[in-house]
């Protein structure tokens, strides 16, 4: 735990859930205000009381779920051409100016998890991300490029695999570019939807909003071998961004507050 605290947290997650252990509450922190609305109140823990990222757990369908992403280089993710879990020490990643958030999404829902680009410009970093959770089977996504300087990519789309309640893989899943529209969007390697650096509020000095948007699915089975659908609901809606969807209806909500001001 002491390497997870020594890092900055940039997280923020769609539904908020109450820690029990104190150390974790400084990792973890809900999304407040409109999507809470939205969202509505999630319920319980279940009966999962596991939230280090780097423990090994078995879940069941409505558990919390604590997994990790870490930011780094993508070069700093290995050793000796091999990926390690930035759970590993031998990576030594809280050397390397790597940041890390923490999220505890609810098993089998489909999750909308945002990082606020406004305290976090993620080519500081390294550019790269990794999702991770477990020790004994130090399951780990490939490293997935989120800015390359010139242009930052702001919708991902991943997928938590388990086997009898155990997580056996991370993967991310590209869709093209069929949601690259409008002036502010392009099209990266025929695969992701990014905007450029320049037109990013904040560190960019433009306008537009580059908030990091993952939506979280789950695919395999848990624990009773109850098999898991939302990955499969995702994978049919594929042309319909979870992150633009609630940033429109957020958008809407709030403008038509502004208008009655």
């Amino acid at each position: 735990m002491a390497m997870f605290c020594a890092w900055l947290m940039v997280g923020v997650l769609v539904r908020r859930q109450r820690m029990r252990r104190p150390a974790m509450e400084l990792l973890i922190t809900a999304l407040m205000g409109i999507f809470m609305l939205m969202m509505g109140r999630v319920s319980g823990v279940g009966s999962n009381n596991v939230y280090d990222p780097c423990s090994d757990t078995t879940v069941q369908k409505s558990d919390g779920f604590s997994f990790g992403l870490a930011f780094s280089s993508k070069d700093s993710f290995f050793q000796n051409q091999v990926q390690l879990s930035p759970c590993d020490s031998r990576l030594g990643l809280s050397g390397k100016a790597a940041k890390m958030a923490v999220f505890r999404p609810k098993v089998d829902e489909i999750s909308l998890l945002t990082i606020n680009s406004s305290s976090f410009n993620p080519a500081d970093a390294g550019g790269y991300m990794v999702a991770f959770a477990g020790r004994k089977y130090a399951a780990r996504s490939a490293p997935i490029m989120v800015t390359d300087g010139t242009n930052t990519i702001t919708s991902f789309t991943l997928v938590l695999e388990f086997h009898k309640g155990v997580l056996q893989n991370l993967y991310w899943k590209k869709f093209g570019c069929e949601a690259c529209a409008g002036a502010s969007k392009v099209c990266i390697d025929n695969q992701d939807c990014g905007v450029p650096a320049s037109k990013c509020r904040g560190s960019g000095g433009g306008d537009v909003d580059c908030n990091i948007g993952i939506q979280l699915t789950f695919s395999g089975t848990d624990k009773h071998e109850a098999v898991f659908n939302s990955w499969y609901e995702v994978k049919n809606l594929r042309r319909y961004s979870l992150y633009g969807l609630f940033s429109n209806i957020k958008d809407s909500i709030t403008d038509q507050y502004n208008n009655l001001l």
